[in-house]
């Protein structure tokens, strides 16, 4: 049953409901979720729920109608995110796991560890003990195996799966394993999903051959019974009467998990098909349908495998693969995880906190890196990059702590694409703000004349934003530019007296160029403001100690007043609300997802409004903190 607590039970009361139901004979877990605090009960006992209703702090008690109680979503709303180390599976990303099917060698793991990491996986998989069905076929190094993986593992900071395959190893493999892998032929291996539950650790948990759903999920509650909170389902392909492939792999079993259970779902194209060349399309296609991850077998010699070559993808096809998932995330508004890299760089201080080296868009001198060095100071290093998304993704690997990216200009409006940038990158938070004034200046060669000029080069709203200038001077051509800083430098290149660019200060002193005429954008009061980001698992939550904004974003039911019911939650908790945009949501069409800015005063006031927000939106995202100047 889920008994629903009322938001303000003591903890005393709830401590007395949850002795009241293990005396009764349940098994009792606490789930705090963003609307609601629940108490899950499961077990064989008998209990007139009304017993549990009277008890003092309880709202509500809630039978649950499904076999599998743990894993179903009546008892947990959100989907479960299982941490293993700095990695996340579930929720809005694309985990991939790869590697070869054994462990063979220590050359061969560690050629394939480099290979899956340089690729982009972020969990490194590998057989150590091999259930084959022949007994004269390959059986794994045993211990020697787990040694192996665990050494590549390290080396190439990616935790490590590998699969178990009877309870007489659960002690051997623990000390050794990150994510516990029950495979196809154990998952109804009751001992020893009840062994493996014990250990608390995350499992991977695939399908039987000719396992239904029910049966699966079924397997999962052994597991989450008996003390494994991290199950990960895996779709891995059933028998079918098709010879075609190895196997046929149910791609439709994704939807109908996700309806059913709050667990993350993974597909293994490799044993799904059995065939090398169908693992990348039917790859793509599983992270279409909605699957949280792959796990896909990578082998630096397939031709040369002691198991399961003809599936195993060579190291460039897997490059070629993750390429592919990452053209493909932002389209169904996924995002790739990365595990962050560790870089020595310089670093700077912001209130004691090192911030290291900062990405921006555009070229050195742009008006970006202006807002870098005005928010962290003069000695700040950074790192330009080829566009927004590319900061966004620098951030999230970790080759920078920080990016510096522009949100509003008070002439041009706001940059959408930023906007949605923040929606596409759950792992990503705002903790900064700098506002930055916009003073363009015409910029030449050395010695050269502003008669002379006849080309002007900049970015579309540079030159929009100086048209008076322009009208001044009807003879110069206006050529758009891709960045402000990027023109400068093109135009020193050309070394052209009537060759010109229209950027900051900062971008001639960068290029030796000469200013030809200073601040001639048309309105004055033009300012640009930019958003300080880093990774949400990033212990800062804000870099400066006065926080006074927040950011979030939502979508709202198709329904009469959805909006006003979610703006209302902000008036009646006196949140002032500084910014509201609508973004059409990327494959809904006609459907719209706002962005918020708020005036913050009080940090619980806040909680209390996303509280009270979640019911009457969807999809709740806390974007971040930061504080406006």
């Amino acid at each position: 049953m889920i008994v629903v607590l009322k938001q303000n039970i003591s903890p005393e009361n709830k401590e007395h409901a949850r002795q009241f139901l293990s005396r009764k004979g349940f098994s009792v877990r606490e789930i705090v979720g963003e609307e609601e605090t629940i108490l899950g009960a499961v077990g064989k006992a008998r209990i007139d729920q009304r017993e549990v209703e009277l008890l003092p702090g309880v709202d509500r008690v809630i039978p649950i109608s499904k076999p599998y109680k743990l894993a179903s979503r009546e008892l947990k709303k959100q989907d479960t995110i299982v941490p293993v180390g700095r990695v996340r599976i579930g929720g809005n990303r694309v985990v991939v796991i790869a590697g070869p099917c054994a462990v063979e060698s220590r050359e061969q793991i560690m050629e394939a560890a480099q290979a899956v990491r340089e690729g982009g996986a972020v969990l490194l998989r590998g057989g150590a003990f091999k259930p084959r069905t022949s007994p004269y076929s390959f059986q794994g190094l045993g211990e020697e195996g787990l040694k192996l993986l665990k050494e590549a593992g390290e080396k190439y900071d990616l935790p490590i799966v590998t699969e178990i395959v009877g309870t007489d190893y659960a002690d051997l493999m623990n000390d050794y394993v990150d994510v516990f892998q029950i495979g196809a032929r154990n998952m109804q291996n009751f001992e020893l999903l009840k062994r493996v539950g014990s250990l608390g650790k995350p499992v991977i948990l695939k399908r039987g051959l000719s396992a239904t759903i029910e049966e699966w999920l079924m397997a999962a509650e052994y597991l989450m019974a008996h003390g494994s909170d991290n199950v990960i389902l895996c779709e891995r392909g059933i028998r079918t009467f098709e010879t075609y492939t190895r196997n046929t792999l149910d791609l439709s079993a994704i939807p109908v998990v996700k309806k059913l259970s709050h667990l993350p779902v993974l597909v293994d194209p490799s044993h799904g098909t059995g065939l090398r060349e169908k693992v990348h399309p039917m790859a793509l296609a599983a992270v279409a349908a909605g699957a949280d991850g792959l796990m896909v077998e990578v082998h630096p010699h397939p031709e040369q495998a002691l198991s399961d070559g003809p599936q195993s993808l060579l190291p460039d096809q897997f490059e070629k693969l993750m390429r592919d998932l990452q053209a493909l995330s932002p389209v169904i508004e996924r995002e790739i995880e990365r595990v962050p890299v560790s870089i020595a760089s310089p670093t700077v201080s912001v209130n004691g906190k090192s911030s290291g080296k900062i990405a921006f868009q555009g070229m050195h001198g742009a008006y970006s890196e202006r807002a870098i060095v005005r928010y962290f100071g003069e000695e700040a290093s950074t790192l330009p990059c080829p566009s927004f998304r590319s900061v966004f993704e620098t951030v999230l690997s970790g080759q920078v702590r920080f990016g510096v990216v522009p949100i509003e200009n008070s002439l041009a409006g706001t940059i959408y694409e930023n906007i949605d940038l923040l929606q596409q990158y759950p792992d990503i938070t705002i903790v900064g703000e700098q506002k930055v004034r916009i003073i363009h200046n015409l910029i030449g060669q050395k010695g050269a004349d502003i008669a002379e000029v006849r080309k002007v080069f900049s970015h579309p709203q540079g030159l929009a934003q100086c048209s008076a200038f322009f009208d001044r001077h009807p003879e110069m051509e206006r050529v758009p530019f891709y960045d402000t800083a990027g023109a400068v430098a093109t135009v020193s290149q050309m070394n052209d007296p009537q060759c010109a660019a229209i950027a900051g200060e900062e971008a001639a002193k960068t290029y030796n160029m000469e200013i030809l005429q200073k601040g001639i954008e048309t309105n004055p009061r033009n300012y640009t403001r930019f958003f300080v980001v880093t990774r949400s698992d990033d212990p800062i939550t804000a870099l400066r100690e006065r926080v006074n904004m927040a950011a979030v974003s939502f979508a709202t039911p198709d329904q009469p007043g959805a909006l006003f019911a979610c703006l209302k939650v902000f008036a009646d908790n006196g949140l002032n609300m500084k910014k509201l945009e609508s973004r059409p949501i990327e494959g809904k069409p006609w459907q719209y997802r706002f962005f918020v800015a708020l005036e913050v005063t009080d940090e619980e006031v806040l909680k209390k409004s996303l509280t009270a927000l979640e019911p009457v939106s969807d999809d709740l995202r806390f974007l971040g903190v930061y504080e406006s100047r």
